[in-house]
């Protein structure tokens, strides 16, 4: 049997990662998978081959306009949409093709929460789904033929990944403070002043500060699944000149007795299983450069014993591991694929 995949937002920074992971996916080498409807909003009507050239498998593929009915009948489909549009119509899908797996990118099903949900995005909260971070404890399990899947936010990814193993194996006191480095395309593919390449060239610049930032909830939601105690975030994002990419560090106080090789040797088994997360030899920081257009996430952690912190370090492509690798991994899990399949693990480089 052929699945059958759609790519609502195909136009979008995380539409066409997507499609290009698709496009090397085996299910689709072999012909059991099918691309199907490739929709969009301002662009549709037009050809792929003058969107996205870089995906010439699909060149002559027209843009659909985004609605239910040209989605439906589908047995894949991702929503690379802003956030508060997937809300809609992943609830019409819901209910006119349950049996489809629709797998959302924006924001618009990750919270638990209805009033965090309405505090930082201003709009109804739409409902709860599976969450697609595959390494958090249990999710795994609840991704396994998953009919609905919320991928989570790029920042809230690297974060969780970085701090997870010290929050679990109570290492620190989870008093958090992040800073995550990120390249412009996590702000999508929009024509914006601020993202101007005269604006952003040779130039680094804090935003959404003070816990103003989205994806504050998210990493808060996360890392309390794993603990009792309270968890509280201080998260700065700041932008810098790259097109991808985030590194993303974190302090949190130690707790007595911890040892740096304690810290690593916890860190080492928690992900010893985990194909998409590589524990870097002690010593090596981990860099953006060599996990650009992969699916992984490097992580180090150090104790630095004269402030008494642990410093947890992770570098993401924030549009693989941070979406659309995310998304096509949460497919495998929930189709009974491989989970690694058409994922890469090896950077470019230089």
């Amino acid at each position: 049997m052929t699945i059958k995949v759609a790519v609502a937002g195909a136009t979008g920074y995380a539409g066409g990662e997507i499609l290009r992971l698709l496009l090397g996916h085996p299910s689709y080498i072999s012909g059991e998978l099918e691309i199907g409807a490739l929709t969009a909003g301002s662009s549709a009507g037009q050809q792929v081959a003058g969107l996205m050239p870089h995906l010439p498998q699909l060149a002559d593929r027209v843009i659909e306009d985004t609605n239910p009915e040209t989605l439906g009948g589908h047995d894949v489909v991702f929503l690379a949409l802003p956030h508060g549009h997937s809300g809609p119509i992943g609830q019409a899908l819901s209910e006119s093709h349950p049996d489809t797996v629709v797998i959302d990118c924006a924001a618009d099903f990750r919270l638990k929460e209805a009033g965090e949900w309405e505090h930082y995005y201003g709009s109804e909260h739409a409902g709860t789904w599976p969450y697609g971070i595959p390494e958090l404890p249990g999710h795994r399990e609840e991704l396994q033929g998953a009919k609905r899947i919320a991928v989570p936010g790029c920042f809230p990814t690297g974060a969780t990944l970085a701090a997870l193993p010290a929050v679990a194996g109570g290492l620190i006191v989870p008093d958090l403070s992040i800073v995550s480095i990120t390249g412009v395309s996590g702000a999508g593919k929009k024509a914006a002043v601020g993202l101007l390449g005269s604006e952003v060239m040779g130039n680094l610049r804090a935003y959404n500060t003070a816990g103003k930032h989205r994806h504050t909830p998210e990493v808060v939601q996360n890392l309390s699944e794993v603990t009792d105690e309270e968890v509280t975030v201080s998260f700065t994002p700041v932008l810098a000149p790259l097109p991808r990419g985030i590194l993303t560090t974190i302090t949190a106080p130690l707790k007595e007795g911890v040892t740096a090789q304690a810290a690593y040797e916890t860190y080492r088994a928690f992900y010893s299983e985990e194909p998409f997360v590589h524990l870097l030899p002690e010593g090596q920081q981990p860099e953006t450069q060599n996990v650009t257009g992969t699916n992984m996430c490097h992580l180090q952690v150090e104790v630095n014993e004269r402030a008494g912190v642990l410093l947890m370090t992770a570098a993401i492509d924030n549009l693989t591991k941070g979406t659309g690798g995310a998304a096509v991994q949460c497919m495998n899990l929930a189709l009974g694929l491989d989970e690694t399949a058409g994922l890469p693990m090896a950077a470019v480089a230089p």
